[in-house]
């Protein structure tokens, strides 16, 4: 690992994080869109803002964000946004969520596999 900034990464994680805000803005009605897509992307911002600032080996950095991605949906089980004393409707609640979900460790399971399949091919 080591530290490098890349501009190209930097822009694709504002693009990508645009895309969030889009979904959970202007799509949240759109109940696929907004529970499933969202999630599968969200390990796409990741990699993306990791990649802005590091060069690392690829497969551990997929791993670390879909291990990363596990984590996070499992605090939430133990409510740890409100834990942390963070209010309903906060940022930070919001970022760190507030329900677990199965179907979301699948859907960042299905982002960082094609992630993956991406990053295999581009090589």
């Amino acid at each position: 690992m080591k530290f490098k900034f890349s501009l190209k990464y930097l822009l694709l994680t504002i693009f990508i994080f645009l895309i969030e805000v889009l979904i959970a803005t202007v799509l949240k009605d759109q109940f696929f869109v907004r529970a499933y897509l969202g999630d599968v992307i969200v390990v796409m911002l990741l990699y993306t803002f990791v990649k802005s600032f590091l060069i690392m080996n690829d497969t551990k950095l997929i791993l670390g964000i879909f291990a990363f991605s596990c984590l996070i949906e499992f605090a939430q089980f133990f409510n740890i946004a409100e834990k942390l004393g963070f209010k309903p409707g906060s940022l930070m609640y919001i970022v760190i969520g507030n329900s677990f979900s199965w179907i979301d460790i699948l859907c960042y399971g299905v982002g960082c596999f094609l992630l993956y399949i991406f990053v295999k091919i581009k090589k």
